[in-house]
């Protein structure tokens, strides 16, 4: 059964598509039909791509890496936070910053500078600063958390790349391109699907279609996070000898030291 089914989307409005004047030919295979002048997208191969995708990030997911979700258009920011928040995952909805993954040690290090402010807070020093120094200090720490705060924890390049607009968001794109890191990508009519791995044809600007797509995309990885879980702990289970396995291997043991000296005696 697909994750997300075919009425679902379409009371989402995810087929509909750009002008056809905006199009983008590339997006040839996904368009359905044209309706007053705008393409419509076909759903049925939307169904599928989601599942494609949804697969894909649950290996992931099950692998234990991450995957960076980028949406920083206004009808997606909320949806993201809200959504990708519910499996752990990093995500970026303020401005992206250039670099944010081809100069990512220096994206670290902003990171670090946080925690550091963070630390100074809770010593007794920063009681001693002034006013304006205190007022500095606080604009710095909210102008990094703003931009940095949902990645704090991604301590290495993510595995995959998620884009809700591809043409909004065609720098972390390309950078992730460049580095060879997969990207999943929402893609309308009038975007490229090529420049993607795994692209889901579909709206990008209606709120209700990219909230469907990405709880699929979620949900999946949390079953994937709750799988290696479940082998973890069986892993452990295997590897830890009953205690009565214990006592049984150290009567053996003790019984074959023994042996060799009852031997002697008896000679």
């Amino acid at each position: 059964m697909p994750r997300v089914e075919f009425n679902q989307l379409l009371e989402a409005g995810a087929h509909f598509g750009h002008l056809k004047r905006k199009w983008n030919p590339n997006m040839a295979p996904y368009i359905y039909m044209e309706k007053n002048g705008i393409h419509i997208i076909d759903l049925h191969k939307t169904v599928v791509k989601i599942d494609e995708a949804a697969a894909a990030a649950k290996q992931i997911a099950k692998s234990g890496r991450k995957i960076l979700f980028v949406a920083t258009k206004k009808q997606a920011k909320d949806i993201v936070a809200d959504i990708v928040s519910k499996a752990n995952m990093p995500y970026v909805t303020e401005r992206w910053s250039g670099g944010m993954l081809t100069n990512f040690p220096t994206i670290r290090k902003a990171v670090k500078k946080m925690t550091s402010i963070d630390k100074m807070l809770k010593e007794s020093t920063y009681d001693n600063l002034s006013k304006r120094e205190k007022l500095q200090i606080a604009r710095q720490r909210a102008k990094l958390e703003k931009n940095l705060g949902s990645i704090a924890d991604l301590t290495r390049l993510p595995a995959a790349v998620f884009v809700v607009d591809v043409m909004k968001e065609h720098i972390a794109v390309a950078e992730a391109n460049k580095l060879g890191i997969p990207v999943f990508g929402i893609v309308d009519t009038n975007s490229d699907p090529e420049i993607v791995d795994f692209p889901v044809p579909a709206n990008d600007d209606a709120s209700k279609s990219i909230s469907l797509i990405l709880n699929a995309v979620i949900d999946s990885m949390i079953e994937g996070a709750n799988e290696r879980k479940l082998e973890k702990e069986k892993e452990g289970d295997n590897e830890t000898p009953k205690p009565q396995a214990r006592r049984t291997e150290r009567k053996s043991s003790a019984k074959k030291s023994h042996a060799p000296v009852e031997n002697e005696n008896e000679e």
